[in-house]
């Protein structure tokens, strides 16, 4: 199984603004089965009902604004975070603080849901949930320009961006420039290609000799033992372990250990920002509470790892713990919390996004993030 953190191609946010308008009329349909490159530390995973991973398939009771306190006596502020693509050890953190009662504690109930086709950003500006899961790149063309939706991130679920290339090992693409001549699975996305440019040209090589070759991969390992594919871009924690747990020997090199602009937030928590701006403290409830689920996570590897496969069953107990295992060391990192947002790497993304022009308006600094509701 696999998951991959879909990359978007350079935007309008008019577009997105139009896909926000068809999501509002029907943003409970199934996802799709698509590439996802990413933060997400991906699999592939059969289509599944908008109401699981944690749901318990429950409809929502009335909302009460005026809920107080988790203590059984008073009704609880629901909140609805939306995944951005099928439950994996990303989410992790988001699942214990609803098994271990956190989210109760501070008088919120919390209902994870799957996206609808057009995605977390859509569904969150549209304020059908207050919370969700992004991507610094991916999120780009909907806080930039006129148009940008009402969506910033909130707490950076991951310190580090492990995203990568993988390969079948001592075929030389341990290196950037060994891609040269090589097959590489593109989705032909705009920060896609240019990242593997600036990767490659760094390296000393050509990115010209590169084969790019349509991505039609749904299973890394797969991919590189038939050869159809000499390379492929994927988020370690989920993907990279899979290789090891498939005894697959590879190489493997990370975009951020070559040029420091690409150690951008991947993925994030993000949340709308009129509700936010409205219930600051109930952000800060939700927040604290999260925080609370990925440090026990962080703490507590297995039992974290089982409170996963018991939200999602279909998930490999296996496979969940040792991906569980490898993050516990990537949620915080050497941060001094869990969740901060480094502006300076936050903004030397973007920057690079304006020098390339990868973004059709001029995106300004701090755009897009805030560490205003971390406690």
């Amino acid at each position: 199984m696999k998951q991959m953190k879909q990359m978007k191609q350079k935007l309008p946010a008019a577009l997105l603004a139009a896909a926000l308008i068809g999501s509002m009329a029907g943003c409970a349909a199934a996802r799709e089965d698509r590439m996802v490159q990413g933060g997400a530390e991906g699999q592939a995973s059969e289509d599944r009902n908008n109401d699981a991973g944690g749901a318990e398939g429950q409809a929502p009771e009335d909302r009460n604004n005026d809920a107080g306190g988790g203590n059984g006596s008073e009704a609880l502020e629901e909140i609805t975070v939306v995944l951005d693509w099928t439950p994996n050890t990303n989410h992790t953190g988001l699942y214990v603080a609803q098994e271990k009662g956190y989210f109760e504690e501070a008088g919120l109930k919390a209902e994870i849901v799957q996206p609808p086709e057009d995605g977390a950003e859509v569904l969150v500006a549209s304020g059908k949930a207050q919370f969700g899961i992004s991507f610094q790149d991916t999120m780009m063309p909907a806080v930039t320009g006129e148009d940008a939706l009402p969506i910033e991130a909130v707490a950076a679920v991951l310190q580090h961006n492990t995203s990568g290339i993988v390969s079948r090992k001592g075929e030389g693409i341990d290196t950037p420039k060994g891609l040269e001549g090589k097959k590489y699975a593109t989705w032909d996305l705009d920060i896609e290609k240019a990242t593997l440019e600036q990767v490659v040209e760094k390296d000393g090589g050509d990115f010209s000799k590169v084969e790019l070759i349509p991505s039609t991969v749904t299973d890394e390992v797969s991919a590189l033992q038939s050869k159809s594919v000499d390379a492929i871009w994927i988020f370690y924690g989920w993907a990279g372990i899979a290789t090891e747990a498939a005894g697959l020997e590879t190489d493997y090199f990370a975009f951020r250990d070559i040029d420091p602009v690409f150690d951008y937030y991947t993925p994030v928590i993000i949340g709308n920002q009129d509700w936010l701006k409205e219930n600051p403290e109930k952000a800060k409830a939700f927040l604290s509470s999260v925080k609370k689920g990925y440090e026990f996570a962080i703490e507590n590897v297995e039992e974290a790892a089982d409170i996963l496969c018991k939200a999602a069953p279909e998930l490999d107990e296996e496979m969940v713990l040792a991906s569980q295992e490898y993050m516990a060391g990537q949620y915080q990192a050497e941060a001094d919390q869990w969740g901060y947002i480094d502006p300076k790497r936050w903004n030397a993304f973007y920057g690079w996004i304006n020098e390339k022009g990868l973004s059709e308006a001029e995106i300004p600094e701090n755009t897009g993030f805030t560490n205003e509701y971390l406690e």
